[in-house]
């Protein structure tokens, strides 16, 4: 991979805003960023313009959208203090470096994204014969490489987008990377490492490049991630030169496939606004336990008596997420038997979603009390995209000679 260990060490990852998030969204997404924001520099966005890409005619909802959404975030567990929380079109450098890299990312890479046409086909209410719509996943991109980041958390139907990240950053290095007098600052960098570690470093170009020893190639990775007296530039060229291609500028991400989610909806399809069958994080309990309490099950149990198939039935389907081996186990047997009815069957289910909520709730509360600290963790979180963004767009353009010297 492409990309220095403190590159690797970084994850981005964005959701649409799309109001209050439901248990779908916590077990899918927000489950797996609070345990990332501990193991890696994360930084996490609300990605206000990709919602104008099949949302552009009424964006009037997307504020309070987003607000509702990060007040979740935060409720969940996500720490400011862990995580860099931003707005996307608060960053207007991903715009930028959207637009640059749309001249030269061929047109037939973007026709041919999977959920180009998937997205058409669902979406047919929606007139999505827009640019927008067609380069969202370019800028998607823009997303992830304006912060380097060496890590995208994306389930199966995503990995085709990271792909397409991937081609565009190698095609970018490709042109703009074989900067003027590029191997003797190579060697300048080199000589700033030290005689031994230049000479070690030498000799791992050499077995990679001329014997293809992938191990060398790591060894050699590993050597420049410790060296603290060269420049991050010089990193990148180093990386470059040992490569065989010119400067690194634009690294190349990973996707890190998460697990799907298991969490289902009301009705034993996937849980989704689009289906009404979703909890909202922020539900009153007491309406949680009645929409529990009233959820279907296995239409073969018509009377009390009658013996079902758990496998049939949408609540077992929640057990398998919140209930021990011993009590699914249990509702096996009394399912099937008769034994249990089918309200005595949902209650660990209804204890186990209702003690999950809670302290969300709790921690929802606080944070909708308090609005102006909500707003000063965004305005932070936004300051430190920046100034990483600003970085990241003040090499491209130098890379594309779009500076005057």
């Amino acid at each position: 991979m492409n990309s220095v260990s403190s590159q690797n060490a970084r994850v981005l990852s964005g959701m649409r805003p799309t109001g209050q998030l439901h248990l779908g969204h916590y077990h899918g997404v927000l489950k797996n960023w609070l345990e990332l924001q501990h193991e890696y520099e994360c930084f996490f966005f609300v990605a206000d313009w990709h919602a104008l890409t099949t949302h552009y005619e009424d964006p009037s909802i997307i504020p309070d959208s987003s607000r509702e959404m990060v007040i979740d975030w935060l409720a969940a567990g996500i720490n400011p203090g862990s995580a860099t929380l931003f707005v996307q079109s608060r960053v207007p450098e991903h715009a930028e470096l959207h637009l640059l890299l749309s001249m030269i990312t061929p047109l037939g890479w973007l026709e041919r994204v999977p959920t180009y046409k998937d997205q058409q086909e669902k979406l047919k209410e929606l007139d999505l014969s827009t640019y927008g719509f067609l380069g969202y996943p370019l800028l998607q991109s823009a997303d992830i490489l304006m912060y380097k980041a060496g890590q995208v958390p994306v389930g199966e139907d995503q990995v085709a987008h990271v792909e397409l990240t991937r081609e565009v950053a190698r095609r970018f290095n490709h042109i703009y990377g074989r900067e003027p007098g590029f191997e003797e600052k190579a060697e300048a960098a080199k000589k700033k490492m030290g005689k031994k570690n230049a000479k070690l470093f030498d000799s791992l170009k050499r077995r990679y490049q001329e014997q293809g020893d992938q191990e060398a190639l790591e060894v050699a990775r590993a050597l420049l991630d410790g060296q603290g007296n060269i420049t991050l530039a010089d990193r990148e060229r180093l990386f470059g030169y040992l490569e065989g291609g010119g400067r690194i500028i634009l690294p190349e991400p990973q996707a890190l496939l998460t697990q799907a989610s298991k969490m289902p909806g009301l009705d034993g399809q996937k849980m989704s606004k689009s289906y009404n069958n979703t909890i909202s994080l922020r539900d009153d309990p007491a309406e949680v336990e009645k929409t529990l309490r009233t959820m279907p099950t296995d239409p073969a149990r018509v009377r009390r008596t009658d013996p079902g198939d758990p496998e049939k039935c949408p609540v077992w389907q929640f057990h398998q997420v919140y209930s021990s081996d011993e009590v699914c186990d249990w509702v096996q047997e009394g399912c099937r038997s008769a034994g249990i009815g089918c309200l005595e069957c949902k209650r660990p289910v209804i204890d186990g979603v209702l003690a999950e909520l809670v302290p969300i709730q709790e921690r929802a509360k606080e944070y909708e009390a308090q609005p102006d600290l909500v707003r000063s963790i965004m305005n932070e979180g936004c300051e430190r995209a920046r100034d990483v963004a600003r970085e990241t767009i003040d090499e491209v353009r130098h890379a594309m000679s779009l500076v005057m010297v």
